[in-house]
């Protein structure tokens, strides 16, 4: 008997289990197939369905999103593969992070959240220069539209350059907006070319200045010049680079060349009205000193 019964126990599991998979077959081809649970679309440019939901994009494209989604329009949400239009969209430059969730019957909500630019760079464009924007972590930012940031300009990187060797050189900028804070707004141009020697551009009394600071205690030094600029106005009004590193001088120092950045960008920027450079010769005139009292 004992035998039989193992039998039946048996037979009771296997029939048990293909009528779950029949089951479970017939429920996902109902969820691939009925039309209550097919996604709209895909919505006209400019215009948007109540089923398909973008949340967080300002600066991200909209239509490079939409288009992301383009092979699940016309089908069951269900067809979705979340984790790969996740990945898709982590592809678009402005993406920072974003999550993609399916709302039954025929929904799906993407949620972006987007990079949050710190400065303004300069990249080659057909044998000219043209603006973008750059993060803390180094990514490149093309502006879709007109953006309108209070932003400084950031020389001395170049679009080839390691994704690693952009990020520690922002991250020169950011330790410089920590230390001065509100005194960023006055810098125009912030060159990191030298990241043991930031420059920063600036305009004082209609003049173009540049300024070498250093790697450390950037609020000190710019406060020192901006206490001592009377008298470097009255003894050095020719001088266009000084160097405010040594704690008892401020010492002028001539610019041999000017270039964009100078770190392989094929091509050069003309400089910019503020007085914008990139690697200067670090020649120092013995006799133009304003020593710090």
């Amino acid at each position: 008997m004992r035998p039989v019964r193992i039998l039946l126990v048996g037979m009771a599991a296997v029939i048990c289990a293909a009528i779950l998979i029949m089951t479970w077959m017939r429920l996902e081809q109902f969820l691939m197939t009925d039309r209550r649970f097919m996604l709209p679309g895909p919505p006209d440019p400019g215009h948007r369905v109540p089923q398909f939901r973008i949340e967080g994009s300002l600066h991200a494209s909209e239509l490079q999103v939409t288009q992301v989604f383009f092979p699940d329009f016309g089908r069951s949400v269900y067809l979705c593969p979340l984790s790969e239009r996740r990945r898709q969209l982590l592809a678009i430059d402005w993406v920072k992070d974003a999550t993609v969730s399916r709302i039954w019957p025929n929904r799906l909500l993407v949620r972006i959240t987007e990079r949050s630019p710190v400065a303004f760079v300069q990249i080659p464009a057909g044998g000219a220069m043209r603006f973008a924007l750059i993060d803390q972590d180094g990514v490149m930012l093309m502006p879709h539209d007109r953006v309108s940031m209070k932003l400084p300009v950031l020389t001395g990187l170049c679009p080839g350059d390691p994704r690693e060797s952009r990020k520690d050189r922002v991250g020169r900028l950011l330790e410089l907006r920590d230390d001065i804070g509100p005194m960023l707004d006055t810098i125009s141009e912030v060159d990191v070319s030298d990241p043991e020697n930031l420059k920063v551009s600036l305009s004082v009394d209609g003049r173009a200045l540049v300024l070498m600071i250093g790697n450390r205690r950037f609020l000190e030094r710019l406060q020192k010049f901006r206490t001592h600029y009377p008298a470097i106005r009255k003894h050095l009004p020719q001088a266009g680079m000084l160097d405010l590193r040594l704690p008892d001088r401020i010492t002028a120092v001539e610019r041999s060349e000017i270039e964009s950045g100078g770190r392989g960008c094929s091509s050069r920027a003309a400089a910019t009205p503020a007085g914008r450079s990139g690697r200067a010769a670090a020649k120092r005139c013995s006799l133009e000193r304003i020593r710090h009292v």
